[in-house]
């Protein structure tokens, strides 16, 4: 009995000791560990779908086929973008809720700790099933990485690991979704309200209740395929009298909020880091909450602007065409909000910051080729061609991307307990900012131009176009290798000068009111607040 209270006692003595070895990590419990964990995970992701993409570049440079069939160029497109969304943004972005969320809102963990252990731990076999799809039979799925029918009913077995790993993704995600809906509305420290939470909090509630919403639909999507592949149904082949429109439509319901999924956190991080380097109060705090909402609230109601050469009615095309118009309203308060913070503010341009102007600039961008696409007149033309590239990877690498990188350079001190250096932070900005548009600013006039995407040869006339964007890609790629080496792996291994609690003079949150790194526990009495709910009394 007397070694049972010793082991007790001993066990209590000291929160701030984590355990050791690899236990620490495979039985993780801790939101930052986890955390950790997923961020680590969709960077590997994240340089998986990367050489993919250099791999669809490389082919590129040139007309002519030169380094892969086309058989394999379309695996690689398809890989290419489900890789990147489900195992590198959708994670880095949970990853980035589990370390923060309890930090900001004072609480102690997550509210679901094994939950979250076993959400992160799905991720694995599914990224090495999609990974391993390769070395199947017939290869990787070709689909696209929208998995259209009926080219869906016709793949090799590795169609049916990809449906198994996205449904384990799914799985994963609304399993993480719920944990951060439970930790935001029930273990806020006492004072702070909805409307006294930071943005990164409200962002990351609204979009977990949208993955919630679309998930099931998209693993009812992937399911009917499997029946339409093995079990004799015929829901999207046109055989059996099925329609592969319908696969469309159900596709799309979950594809465009998943887009926002991709984004909502993102303005989070770029709502913390812009009032903290313009050393003012977020501009319209309240507006911002309710613009967030309101994409979110539209996000089901513009799904099909997606599908305008389907044999849409004229009608449905202007339902789709004018609601799509519509979501730029709340998207554009965002924009003008963060311009109106740094608005007369006494701006430094550190890394985080220059990340975060270099977002608002690029996906405005992104927001403008998107507004161009929602006119269906223009979309019949421009569909499927490179200018829908051009959009998308605007909005998604410049905007998500970039907001990760942002996030990344502003908490890392938190992390780790060292500063990056500013030196190789603002080179790896500059870098990736330039090989981005290097990359994907050709993009739009190889689209105007009638160029369409996911073929692996074209005419002579594209060519000039395609080895600039080749290039480019090369570059940026670079730019994210450089970034791991020379900014993670340091700070990793505490290298670098060491960070004060708060490195930012003006940064404002329950984060920056522990040391730093973060000890392993933190908050576990609710801490007292101040009126503002961004600092602790006593």
């Amino acid at each position: 009995m007397s070694a049972v209270l010793d082991h007790h006692d001993h066990a209590h003595d000291d929160h701030g000791h984590a355990p050791a070895g690899w236990r620490r990590w495979v039985y993780a419990t801790n939101h930052k560990d986890i955390g950790t964990l997923y961020l680590l995970f969709s960077f590997a992701m994240l340089m998986i779908g990367g050489v993919l993409a250099l791999g669809i570049r490389a082919e590129l440079f040139q007309p002519g086929l030169q380094i892969v069939n086309p058989e394999l160029f379309n695996q690689f497109t398809t890989m290419h973008g489900i890789i990147m969304v489900f195992g590198a943004i959708m994670p880095a972005f949970v990853g980035f809720a589990n370390w923060m969320l309890p930090l900001q809102i004072g609480a102690s963990d997550m509210a679901f700790a094994r939950m979250n252990n076993f959400s992160f731990w799905l991720m694995i076999p599914a990224g090495a099933m999609l990974v391993g799809s390769f070395f199947m039979p017939g290869g990787a799925p070709a689909a696209g990485w929208t998995l259209y029918a009926p080219l869906t009913l016709q793949m090799g077995p590795s169609m049916d690991a990809g449906i198994f790993a996205m449904h384990i993704l799914g799985a994963s995600s609304i399993m993480g979704s719920i944990n951060i809906i439970v930790t935001i509305l029930n273990m806020r420290a006492p004072g702070m309200t909805l409307m006294k939470m930071p943005m990164f909090a409200w962002t990351w509630l609204i979009t977990a209740y949208l993955l919630i919403a679309v998930m099931p639909v998209l693993a009812g999507a992937i399911t009917m395929t499997l029946t339409d592949r093995h079990f004799g149904t015929s829901f999207f082949n046109p055989a059996g009298g099925g329609d592969p429109v319908m696969y469309q439509h159900i596709f799309w319901f979950f594809g465009h909020p998943e887009v926002y999924i991709m984004i909502l956190p993102a303005f989070g991080i770029i709502s913390q880091i812009v009032p903290a380097f313009a050393r003012k109060k977020l501009f319209g705090y309240a507006s911002m909450v309710y613009a967030t909402s309101s994409i979110a609230i539209l996000s089901f109601i513009v799904w099909a602007h997606h599908m305008f050469t389907t044999g849409m009615p004229v009608t449905g095309q202007l339902f789709f065409m004018y609601a799509t118009m519509l979501i730029a309203v709340p998207t554009a308060v965002k924009i003008f909000n963060w311009i109106a913070t740094m608005w007369r503010g006494s701006m430094t341009f550190e890394t985080p910051m220059l990340f975060a102007v270099g977002f608002i600039f690029v996906f405005t961008m992104g927001g403008f080729t998107g507004l161009i696409l929602a006119m269906a007149p223009i979309d019949i033309q421009l569909q499927d061609t490179y200018y829908v590239v051009a959009h998308f990877h605007y909005v998604l690498v410049a905007g998500s991307l970039f907001a990760l990188f942002a996030g990344v350079y502003y908490w890392i001190p938190k992390w780790t307990g060292v500063m990056y250096s500013e030196g190789r932070g603002k080179l790896h900005f500059w870098w990736s900012l330039i090989s981005f548009n290097v990359t994907f600013f050709p993009m739009h006039f190889l689209g105007l131009a009638g160029m369409p995407r996911r073929y692996a040869d074209y005419p002579m006339q594209f060519t000039d176009f395609n080895m600039i964007a080749s290039v480019g890609a090369f570059f940026f790629g670079f730019a994210q290798v450089y970034f791991f080496l020379f900014i993670v792996l340091p700070a990793m291994m505490g290298k670098g000068e060491k960070a004060p609690q708060k490195p930012w003079e003006a940064a404002e949150g329950l984060e920056w009111e522990v040391p730093s790194p973060a000890p392993f526990h933190t908050f576990e009495n609710p801490p007292k607040l101040d009126a503002t709910a961004t600092r602790v009394i006593g």
